[in-house]
């Protein structure tokens, strides 16, 4: 059980990631249609709006606790000691891009290694997804479960796919064609964070996806984990922050067959 003192510091941190989501949530709000693109690499965007809302991020981070950590997607780093945090300031870059209102900021802290700390903020619903270690999952005044629906026939799966699909042969194609004749249905929303704030809140069933990134992932798993859901790489290690970074997320029922399926085509190891 934490002590009054921990317990206080996870709590301010939670506040500060609610407070900065929404923040760099307004930020990216007015500037949805107003983007100017750049390209990271063939497929993959950045712009000026993911630079913005990090940098209000970052920068709020290190006034409140300057001794923190910090890893950004579009490349803030500062090393700390106990604490670590995980920005992801544009969720869903591509869809923000070409004006499709379906991105999130993402925000998760972690201590000693522990997820600790979780926000998801969607600016365009405005819903925020924020969870605690130990003290549940909530949307709002809602705390968050998974579904129980145990029959992957009769699920509604999500997943995604990474920005070099074109040319690299592990892209997920061929786990998506599997999937899709095995479940309900299989979507592809384009924001990780928002595909696991989904699963926490039972609005899907399950999501899988490859090559990920630690800030894609953090804040997402911790709402998961604390609506009662399992989360693990696809070869069942339950340490998705750390390399080969790939994700499988359901609820308990659930999750032995979505990994089964998966099995199927990408054999654990």
């Amino acid at each position: 059980m934490r002590g009054a003192s921990s317990a206080d510091d996870v709590r301010a941190r939670l506040d500060l990631a609610i407070a900065l989501a929404r923040r760099a949530g307004e930020v990216l709000r007015r500037g949805l249609g107003r983007a100017t693109i750049e390209h990271k690499g063939e497929v993959e965007l950045v712009t000026e709006f993911d630079r913005a809302a990090e940098r209000l991020i970052v920068e709020g981070l290190g006034r409140a606790f300057p001794d923190d950590g910090v890893i950004a997607e579009e490349g803030a780093r500062r090393d700390g000691h106990t604490w670590r945090w995980y920005v992801d300031p544009l969720d869903g870059t591509t869809n923000f891009a070409h004006g499709l209102p379906h991105f999130a900021v993402s925000i998760a802290a972690e201590r000693d290694g522990a997820l600790e700390v979780g926000v998801v903020y969607d600016p365009m619903r405005d819903e925020l997804f924020q969870g605690l270690r130990g003290e549940g999952a909530y949307l709002g005044q809602r705390r968050l479960e998974v579904s129980t629906q145990a029959d992957l026939g009769r699920s509604l799966l999500v997943t995604g796919f990474p920005y070099d699909v074109r040319h690299n042969p592990d892209n997920n194609l061929d786990l998506f064609a599997h999937l899709a004749r095995r479940s309900r249905g299989v979507r592809r929303l384009g924001s990780a964070a928002l595909d696991l704030a989904y699963v926490a809140a039972g609005r899907f069933d399950g999501y899988w996806e490859l090559r990920l990134a630690p800030w894609d992932l953090a804040a997402g798993v911790l709402l998961v984990r604390e609506a009662g859901g399992t989360v693990t790489r696809l070869d069942r290690e339950p340490a998705v922050l750390v390399p080969p970074f790939s994700v499988v997320a359901a609820n308990p029922k659930l999750y032995p067959a979505l990994l089964a399926a998966l099995d199927e085509v990408r054999r654990p190891g």
